[in-house]
């Protein structure tokens, strides 16, 4: 059967009812924008219908969702002039005419959900809201394979079983070579195109720092080999006793286990020997706790969740957990103070000692460059103390050096870790003995890269201004 054309369609509809054919030309203009018909697709259609018509399209948009319904009826393509004319463009059109666009919108994710073509998120790929053109290809291209699924009865999007199986479709689709990209696959192309765009970032100095990584981060990074990660293994493994972890009446953990942690994995605690006075087990617990969701604190005990559980016995999922808690905002970053952080895993994983001072002077200049010039030494120093507590509390840095905080408490670092004085060197507070250069062990340069790379991949978003 020969594929429809345009201008014979429309001339037809203005030869058996001229008052429809503006409207339609004006639909199926937007709708392919100049492409030939045969290549639309469902999505394309309730995306034209359901946001782009009520929100960017003047006229009478009841009447302009008719009349494409009537050239593709003409056309042959039945299925989707249904989709013109039925209850639920009808609703989603007059939810945005009588409530608003945001009442609109709401209901139109909520029918584009309901049709089962929306790719959904599979591990290997969290879609983006805003698309690079190969990013964008993949998921139209995956959406027809999920709406072919469904028209040929393999896929019921009202079927319990359907996510599972959707995912599954998904996942072979990203990942199958294909002849049209020159047997490369999607996903391929999709990360590539994410990490490209990290790699450009924003300044000059940045820009620089990044290059090599395009090529470093190509490939996922393995975990090295043997057991990581002590402190957080030792945390679990407590929790998960049937009595759990004991905590004091402030919900702290107990005095002997602060203790025994400080001692066994060489941490600096204050003369309280309290949790508070330990920073690395602080921070430890507050991974753990909230951000991993691996314990949860039941009355005057700390126990292992399920999630907790599976890391202990999934080397993988640890390993995948902790690198990413490295890139993590802690409660109140900003934009900001993660560039710093990431700046400095930049700046670290070639494995080069550094001075403290000297890092802490080179992220200054870089993220001063992606533009945040209002930057100031203590702005840099906060998640470069953040990141210190985040390495030693997860066995990614070398041997403890004592240092101070910018707030003046005295708590330890590593090799691995930086200065918690000023970019230029200086301290505030007590005195402290000046810190031994920075560097991660060899398990701490793989996880900082896998953090890195976590990092380049992660889906863009719109942002909340709100």
């Amino acid at each position: 059967m020969p594929a429809p054309d345009v201008a014979a369609l429309l001339t037809e509809l203005e030869r058996s009812d001229p008052d429809v054919a503006d409207d339609a030309r004006i639909a199926v203009e937007w709708l392919t924008g100049a492409e030939p018909l045969e290549t639309i697709t469902q999505l394309d259609v309730c995306e034209f219908l359901w946001f782009t018509l009520p929100l960017k399209v003047t006229g009478d948009h009841g009447d302009i969702a008719r009349a494409l319904g009537r050239l593709l009826r003409l056309g042959g393509m039945d299925r989707y002039a249904a989709l013109c004319v039925s209850p639920a463009t009808a609703q989603i059109l007059r939810a945005y005419a009588r409530e608003g666009e945001e009442a609109g919108t709401a209901a139109y994710q909520r029918a584009l959900s309901a049709t089962g073509v929306l790719p959904p998120d599979v591990p290997e790929l969290l879609w983006s809201s805003i698309m690079g053109p190969e990013e964008l290809g993949a998921h139209l291209a995956c959406s027809a394979a999920l709406e072919l699924a469904i028209v040929s009865g393999e896929l019921d999007p009202a079927a319990g079983t359907w996510k599972p199986r959707a995912e599954a479709l998904t996942r072979r689709w990203l990942t199958a070579p294909r002849t049209e990209l020159g047997g490369d696959n999607w996903l391929n192309r999709v990360h590539g195109e994410r990490l490209n765009r990290w790699v450009l970032g924003r300044g000059a100095a940045r820009r620089e720092l990044a290059q090599p990584f395009e090529v470093r981060l190509h490939a996922p990074v393995p975990a090295p080999d043997g057991a990581h990660f002590d402190a957080l293994r030792w945390l679990l493994t407590a929790a998960s006793r049937p009595e759990g972890l004991p905590l004091t009446q402030r919900h702290n953990i107990a005095r002997a286990f602060v203790v025994e942690a400080a001692e066994r994995f060489g941490w600096e605690m204050t003369a309280a020997r309290s949790e508070h006075g330990t920073a690395a087990l602080r921070t430890l617990r507050r991974i753990a706790e909230h951000e991993m969701q691996a314990v949860r604190r039941i009355g005057r005990r700390l126990l292992i969740t399920p999630a907790g559980g599976r890391l202990l016995a999934d080397p993988a999922a640890m390993w995948q957990a902790v690198s990413a808690a490295l890139l993590t905002p802690a409660t109140g970053e900003r934009e900001m103070e993660m560039s710093v952080r990431e700046v400095g895993l930049m700046i670290m994983s070639d494995g080069r000692e550094l001075p403290c001072e000297s890092l802490a002077e080179r992220i200054t200049e870089v993220v001063v460059g992606e533009g945040w010039r209002t930057a100031t030494p203590a702005d840099v120093a906060r998640p470069l103390v953040e990141l210190r507590h985040r390495l030693e509390a997860l066995d990614l840095c070398a041997s403890p050096a004592q240092i101070t905080s910018p707030d003046g408490s005295t708590g330890s670092t590593a090799s691995g870790a930086v200065s918690a004085g000023s970019p230029g060197g200086g301290r505030s507070g007590a005195a402290s003995r000046e810190p031994a250069p920075a560097t991660l062990t060899p398990v701490g340069r793989a996880a900082a890269l896998a953090a890195l790379r976590g990092q380049a991949l992660r889906p863009r978003q719109y942002v909340a201004l709100s």
